[in-house]
């Protein structure tokens, strides 16, 4: 599959991927009493999102590390480019006061599709082929709600809605973008 908002939708799938990858990234591996601590997530989620990430190639057990109760997790080559992406994104959410929408799983593929110019809702479920309509028409109200993205109406018959980024959305897009390169 070529680079593109789809190519998100994996990834976003769990809440917790990208706060995980962020937290990684700053460190050498983590153990899952750290991750549930540092982001105040349930053992289990965090469990089952690493899973996730390991099935995607981005986490891996730590080789060198041998306690089987305690296991320690790294990044992989390929999550070791796509962690810093994933930092900037979280800080990115943080300052556009966005987490929980943000980490939805259609709401940032959804940015992407708008940022590469899809502005209509037939455009930007196109660029998604997973998407339902209604996930789609839930990831562009929670993006509209919280500013990133803005919705218009063209005032001609019949009335059509179009989609845009804000400047907030603006400066969230590239890094999206870049996930969706690297991931």
């Amino acid at each position: 599959m070529p680079p593109g908002p789809s190519t998100l939708a994996p990834l976003f799938h769990r809440r917790w991927s990208v706060p995980i990858l962020a937290v990684m990234a700053a460190g050498d591996g983590c153990r899952v009493a750290q991750l549930t601590h540092t982001l105040h997530a349930g053992r289990q989620p965090v469990r089952d999102t690493l899973d996730a990430l390991i099935a995607l190639g981005l986490v891996q057990p730590n080789p060198g590390y041998g306690h089987p109760l305690r296991p320690e997790y790294v990044l992989t080559r390929r999550g070791g480019r796509v962690g810093p992406a994933c930092t900037t994104l979280m800080s990115a959410l943080r300052e556009a006061e966005a987490i929980d929408i943000g980490l939805r799983k259609w709401s940032m593929p959804t940015l992407a599709a708008v940022g590469l110019g899809a502005t209509r809702f037939g455009a930007i479920a196109l660029a998604l082929e997973d998407a339902t309509d209604r996930a789609l028409s839930h990831a562009l109200g929670g993006l509209v709600d919280v500013g990133l993205i803005e919705r218009s109406i063209a005032d001609r018959r019949p009335p059509t809605p179009h989609y845009g980024l804000t400047a907030q959305g603006a400066s969230v897009s590239p890094t999206v973008l870049r996930i969706a390169n690297i991931h």
